[in-house]
């Protein structure tokens, strides 16, 4: 049976939401740190394409394992309501079949590498030698792609049962460890990007390994291992049909950013640049407002699970309201420090003018982004995701509609103002959803 126990208190409250926030937002705030000191090691052989191969491996890797973060959304939706309705078998069956799913996923990876590979290059050029040493990187770290993807069914596991302080510790010691190693592996032994890839290969494993010790819970009872329960159909077709439209619905997200990026790159290599380093503006805003997402997450499960509608109710207003806090704070650094934190990202003059030109909208992009986010969150610990994908079906065709209209007559500016109508679109449409969310919540689980 999985080791934790109910909340005592029926409802949330500020302390119970923060306990399970501030973690994954410390959490987040590791990962630029290992990206910087991945980049810095191979930056010591006084060589320009170590470091391009390390940068375009990793992004390869990281896009085909994206591919499956509807495991962990979809894990955290479900565990989160057999946890609410006090079905600790169900509970300890999701970990079973999210870690069948997270392992079968990277095999498939590690099988077919040779096509998947070559159709990357083929989207992604690159010089001879950067594409050699970044086959030699991938050739390394795809054998812990099964550690990777499981990863992602653990950390859904335990955000639904608020257990993110775990989250944060598999995040530290991976981490950590990499770091540790991409310094012995590069700079004391001198094996180049293939020490930065056996370091990372080695850290994921690790990060897996302590990922299933945390949740060695789970294992002491039977239910994590009755087949019958775990591989039954009506279960798997319920998990496959949630996680489906998560990764539906993430394509589409996907592909707003990827098109912004695309349209962009028509204005010119400047314009395209300042894009880019804006961008990271909206990163850092997605860093900050995971926490209190993953705690709506685990909080509207569970209570969705417990038929318990107005604990789903304050729930979801006391994230959002911890999440409005941190929105407003970041707002107003970006408005007081955003010039400066454009001079530390480019030193190119026109690219610091051109993205100061438009740093207001960073201001009030984590304002306007605000209800998605939040609402995404919601939504997934309710597993509505049918809305989820439908109302992101109808965002989606909101900013296609507002980029051919504002693109042709305010260039960039037009793109950058459409990016924050898909943000209020998608804001609009779950919210119009919402009470009939609550609704669900209020009505008796069948018998």
């Amino acid at each position: 049976m999985a080791d934790i126990s109910l909340p005592a208190e029926p409802v949330p409250g500020h302390r119970r939401v923060l306990a399970i926030a501030l973690p994954i937002v410390l959490s987040n705030a590791t990962v630029p740190i290992l990206g910087a000191v991945d980049t810095g090691v191979v930056g010591q052989m006084g060589l320009a394409a170590p470091i391009g191969a390390v940068g375009i491996g990793a992004i390869i890797l990281a896009a085909l394992y994206w591919l499956f973060g509807f495991l962990r959304m979809g894990t955290t939706g479900l565990t989160a309501q057999a946890w609410g309705a006090k079905d600790h078998a169900e509970v300890d069956a999701m970990l079973s079949r999210a870690l069948m799913l997270g392992f079968a996923g990277g095999v498939v990876i590690i099988l077919a590498q040779a096509p998947l590979f070559a159709g990357a290059f083929l989207v992604s050029p690159a010089s001879d030698e950067v594409e050699t040493l970044a086959r030699q990187y991938m050739s390394i770290r795809v054998w812990s792609a099964p550690a990777a993807i499981a990863l992602y069914g653990i950390t859904g596991w335990l955000i639904a049962l608020a257990r993110t302080r775990a989250v944060l510790a598999i995040q530290l010691w991976m981490n950590g460890l990499n770091i540790v190693l991409d310094l012995w592996f590069v700079l004391g032994l001198g094996w180049g990007v293939q020490g930065v890839a056996v370091a990372t290969f080695l850290s994921e494993w690790s990060g897996a390994a302590l990922g299933l010790w945390l949740c060695r819970g789970a294992f002491r009872g039977p239910a994590w291992r009755d087949w019958a329960r775990v591989l039954n159909r009506a279960r798997l077709r319920h998990m496959a049909g949630v996680n489906t439209d998560i990764l539906l619905r993430s394509l589409l997200l996907q592909g707003i950013f990827v098109s912004f990026l695309f349209l962009g790159a028509d204005f010119g290599d400047v314009p395209l640049a300042a894009n880019q380093v804006l961008l990271q503006f909206l990163e850092i805003t997605a860093y900050a407002l995971d926490g209190f997402a993953f705690a709506a997450e685990a909080l509207v499960g569970q209570a969705m699970g417990a038929r318990a509608r107005m604990a789903l109710r304050r729930g979801a207003l006391l994230t959002s309201f911890w999440g409005l806090v941190s929105v407003i704070g970041l707002a107003a650094v970006f408005a007081a420090f955003g010039g400066a934190i454009i001079d530390l990202m480019t030193t190119a003059p026109e690219v610091r003018a051109a993205a100061r030109a438009y740093l207001p909208y960073m201001v009030v992009a984590p304002v306007l982004g605000l209800a998605s986010y939040m609402l995404d969150g919601i939504f997934i610990g309710a597993t509505r995701t049918r809305d989820m994908r439908n109302m992101m079906v109808i965002s989606a065709a909101v900013y296609a509609a507002s980029a051919w209209v504002l693109v042709p007559a305010f260039g960039n500016h037009g793109l950058w103002i459409a990016l924050l109508i898909s943000f209020v679109a998608r804001a609009i449409t779950l919210g119009l959803r919402y009470p009939a969310l609550e609704a669900e919540a209020g009505r008796k689980a069948p018998a």
